[in-house]
């Protein structure tokens, strides 16, 4: 009997993998990844890049940058090799990797609310991204016109997504995300490429920001977070890893490994260049958005704008994606909702509709930027895979991969705590000109 019930739960788990998302094509090849960790990777939060540095300075700036490129790439590794270590299984996605290592209940607990947050976090910011870089066109385009308020402009930005989030499958949304890795590596480039033609202002000054010694160590906190924001791609590899096809002799993680080398080269193309030629451009007045700083010449200005927003429409889709599967999973397994087209329109509108509500409400949201990047980003990025990878493995102490390990969980520990400590100082300080609904 025990042999019949295990055959019919699991083709009940296989009918239910082909309707999710994340699993429900594994068709992708191994430049697929690349679009996909470009996009995931590569957000808004490069044009950020010089603001932090102006937190940072020089000398820890290009430190931070790149440690966190190399420890990132690091723990990247961890999870694509992670993905197949049980032989016959494949953790598609992050959670199933966290209940292997801390076990059912508690791996659910460590992981899912973290990557969630990180995703919804994503999201939010994208609608205000998009919103706001819709504005920017609106208003570069009519100098003179009527004022309109960011929200509207995230309404339309949100009316997009009403559409694109019923693509069926994370490999059905592979155009789009080749579109927003194409269109990210576009606007890295005019912001360091306009930056350098723009040439080292004459009034440049590379001082910290704050006057007091508080602020500047509040600051230097500030511009960490804004860092580990950059580099959030870690939530959704597995579920991009996930799409790739896989067998014993021809494992998922070559050719999705592959994909993280291209993507990881070109993350270097966008990041170093805009952070370091936007700080040494415009210097401690550098604005926390590079592209506003140029100002100059309108159509530029425009082009770099429209870019942005077609790269956060891909981007938002690549982090909605494992939401979906999580939220659709949920209420088949949990709540025995039928697989259906009608759960998916439901949950899916339901939810694009909550992250445009909140994008409205508070357009401020990029504020909370850093303040997210050191929460939720860090831990997921810099050291669970770490601590997963101590669990399962258990490399022998002292070793060169126990030391790398714990570096990096420190590292990204320390993160955790400092980052948000700077992040909710600026936000009471900014606090006094936020609007809800502006």
């Amino acid at each position: 009997m025990g042999t019949r019930a295990e055959k019919q739960e699991s083709s009940r788990v296989e009918t239910l993998n082909d309707w999710l998302p994340i699993t429900k094509s594994r068709n992708a090849k191994w430049w697929y990844s690349a679009f996909h960790n470009v996009t995931a990777m590569v957000g808004a939060g490069v044009l950020g890049l010089p603001y932090a540095m102006s937190h940072l300075g020089w000398g820890p700036g290009v430190a931070v940058m790149v440690l966190s490129w190399v420890i990132t790439l690091y723990t990247l590794w961890q999870m694509v090799e992670m993905h197949e270590m049980v032989p016959g299984k494949r953790f598609d996605r992050y959670h199933e990797l966290g209940q292997h290592a801390f076990g059912e209940k508690l791996g659910l607990w460590i992981v899912v609310p973290q990557q969630l947050m990180v995703e919804v976090g994503v999201n939010i910011v994208y609608m205000v991204t998009g919103g706001k870089s819709l504005k920017k066109i609106y208003d570069t385009a009519n100098p003179n016109g009527k004022d309109i308020r960011t929200t509207y402009f995230i309404i339309m930005f949100g009316a997009i997504h009403f559409v694109l989030s019923h693509l069926p499958s994370f490999n059905s949304i592979t155009f789009i995300s080749f579109a927003a890795a194409v269109m990210s590596v576009g606007y890295s480039t005019i912001a360091w490429a306009a930056s350098l033609h723009k040439g080292v202002q004459p009034t440049v000054n590379y001082n910290p920001r704050s006057s007091t010694s508080s602020g500047q160590v509040f600051d230097f906190f500030t511009g960490l977070g804004d860092v580990a924001f950059a580099f959030a791609g870690h939530n959704v590899v597995l579920e991009i890893q996930a799409t790739i096809p896989s067998s014993p002799e021809k494992p998922s993680k070559k050719p999705m490994w592959l994909g993280v080398i291209v993507a990881y080269l070109v993350v270097a193309f966008c990041y170093f260049p805009v952070a370091f030629v936007g700080y040494s451009v415009f210097g401690n007045s550098v604005q926390d958005n590079v592209l506003i700083s140029l100002e100059k010449p309108a159509w530029l200005i425009i082009a770099a704008n429209a870019f942005v927003v077609i790269h956060v429409i891909g981007s938002y889709q690549v982090f909605a994606m494992p939401v979906f599967d999580m939220i659709e999973a949920y209420l088949v397994k949990n709540m025995h909702f039928k697989p259906n087209l009608m759960l998916r329109i439901i949950t899916r509108t339901s939810y694009v509709a909550l992250t445009m509500f909140i994008g409205m409400t508070f357009p401020f949201f990029g504020g909370l930027l850093s303040f997210f990047g050191g929460f939720a980003f860090a831990p997921t990025t810099y050291y669970l895979p770490c601590i997963i990878w101590l669990a399962i493995y258990k490399p022998r102490r002292f070793s060169l991969s126990w030391y790398t390990n714990w570096i990096c969980i420190i590292i990204g520990f320390l993160l955790m705590i400092l980052a948000p400590i700077g992040a909710l100082r600026q936000l009471l300080i900014q606090s006094k000109n936020f609007k809800f609904y502006s």
